[in-house]
């Protein structure tokens, strides 16, 4: 055996003398499968969203699985998720409430510009650091679309420098949420109801100076809503969803035009 044979050999031998001992030790110390976890697993739609409050669909599944969390949580899944995972567990499909995602901003091209020309990264996140954003308004969305990557549905776009989601292919798994550096995306309930479409929080001059229709807290839809489901907190306006019977009485008297019915 010559001077180059015998490494070789020798290299290949302790190759699979290890692998017949991670062979062996696999086997050895292998944790057992929970097989109503996998079964769980295999019903959830994988968006690994996070919205059900567990890390992806697999700690959502490994928590049904060992009892520590309810079927109904997985908002992409919907009722039928729900249903499935309870048929597994043996138990309620427990409550499940469709939320759809609602973008807080009117700032089209139209309604406001922007204080800045941005030609940086395109993302809204990257943008944001640039003096707080490109638009007049910061509180406004600057449209270049970070939720509409995050979305796997296609259910958000850009219409005219602002992001619109289409309540009909929205999932309601928050992605867009966690992307929008603005914080201006909301889940809110699916169902008929006034919706406040403006997020800025100064006072009115101040507003009224960046948009033509963003709210300016006057208070009309607090004192016109018959549920007392409007308040308003730092000039803003906000909508309980829980109150709103969505009667549109607040959208009338908005002399803003911010308050916007949802009807899905």
């Amino acid at each position: 055996m010559n001077d180059i044979t015998f490494p070789i050999v020798l290299v290949a031998g302790i190759g699979i003398l290890c692998g017949v001992v991670l062979a062996i030790a696999s086997i050895i110390m292998a944790v057992p499968k929970d097989e109503k976890e996998i079964e769980i697993r295999d019903v959830l739609p994988g968006a690994n969203c996070g919205a059900c409050g567990f890390s992806g669909c697999d700690g959502y599944a490994a928590a049904l699985a060992k009892g520590k969390a309810q079927p109904g949580l997985c908002a992409p899944g919907g009722a039928a998720v729900a249903a499935a995972t309870a048929k597994i567990l043996g138990g309620n499909t427990g409550t499940v409430e469709e939320k759809v995602a609602v973008v807080h901003c009117l700032g089209s091209n139209d309604n406001t510009q922007n204080k800045v020309v941005y030609e940086g990264i395109e993302s809204c996140a990257a943008a944001n650091i640039v003096a707080g954003g490109v638009a007049d308004c910061e509180y406004g969305c600057m449209g270049i679309g970070d939720c509409v990557n995050a979305c796997q549905y296609d259910a958000i776009e850009v219409c005219n420098g602002v992001a619109r989601v289409d309540p009909t292919r929205c999932k309601g798994c928050t992605m867009c949420v966690k992307a929008c550096p603005k914080h201006l995306i909301d889940m809110v309930p699916k169902k008929k109801q006034a919706v406040n479409l403006c997020q800025n929080c100064d006072k009115g001059p101040m507003v009224m100076k960046v948009c033509k229709v963003g709210c300016i807290g006057c208070m009309k839809c607090v004192k016109t809503c018959p549920q007392g489901a409007i308040k308003v907190d730092k000039f803003h306006a906000i909508v309980d969803p829980s109150k709103c019977i969505g009667c549109g009485a607040c959208i009338e008297v908005c002399p803003r035009h911010c308050l916007k019915m949802m009807d899905v």
